[in-house]
């Protein structure tokens, strides 16, 4: 399996999940959530980990295997773990607790169910600020996407308790965009040779900010 299938397969996933995001999230602005967007957002959260992966693989490419110091593999492992508690909270409250009765529901997410979904939506606000950071510190990737995935995906987790509104769907669309933009920054610059050394190199993609 070469690099660069990984970097394109991480590319799709960000693409496809970003549509999961967006998309319901539009929807929703004047329907409210509903059975299918919540199934739609519900399954693509399965696809966030190999999406920063790719993410991840490609920064280092661009920047060199020693360009981001300690920090950026610290804050991709803590993303990770996050996002992959965050996907699972996010795919049972989507697709399991959605189509329960609302007393079922209650009494389910009642005591050590809880504190563990806010654990995952703690540890995922931490870790998606930590990389959009160091996204942002490396200049790889345009400075605006990289802004957005800091601010709009915590605020997703942050927002999600809330009942639906167009804030809810403007974040949503937002976060969506955002990680669409970076997934395609990947995407485009997948066959292109890593940078030597640790000096980064921008890409015609990559340079726009």
């Amino acid at each position: 399996m070469s690099e660069t299938w990984l970097l394109r397969f991480g590319a799709v996933c960000g693409v496809v999940l970003a549509l999961s995001i967006g998309v319901p999230g539009a929807v929703e602005a004047f329907t409210g959530e509903t059975a299918a967007t919540s199934f739609v957002i519900g399954l693509g959260t399965a696809l966030g980990a190999p999406a920063l992966t790719g993410l991840y693989l490609h920064q280092r490419r661009r920047r060199g295997a020693a360009g981001g110091g300690r920090f950026e593999p610290f804050a991709y492992a803590v993303n990770l773990l996050g996002l992959c508690l965050f996907a699972g909270a996010a795919f049972a409250l989507n697709l399991v607790l959605f189509f329960l009765d609302e007393e079922v529901a209650e009494e389910v997410m009642a005591g050590p169910t809880l504190a563990a979904v806010l654990g995952a939506v703690v540890l995922f606000v931490l870790g998606s600020v930590l990389f959009g950071a160091a996204m942002v510190r490396a200049r790889v990737f345009p400075r605006a996407a990289a802004l957005g995935y800091a601010v709009l995906f915590p605020l997703l987790a942050l927002l999600a308790p809330l009942p639906d509104s167009l804030l809810v769907s403007v974040v949503h669309v937002l976060a969506g965009a955002a990680l669409f933009r970076l997934s395609a920054v990947v995407w485009t610059d997948a066959g292109r040779p890593a940078s030597p050394g640790g000096r980064p190199a921008r890409s015609a993609a990559g340079a726009v900010r």
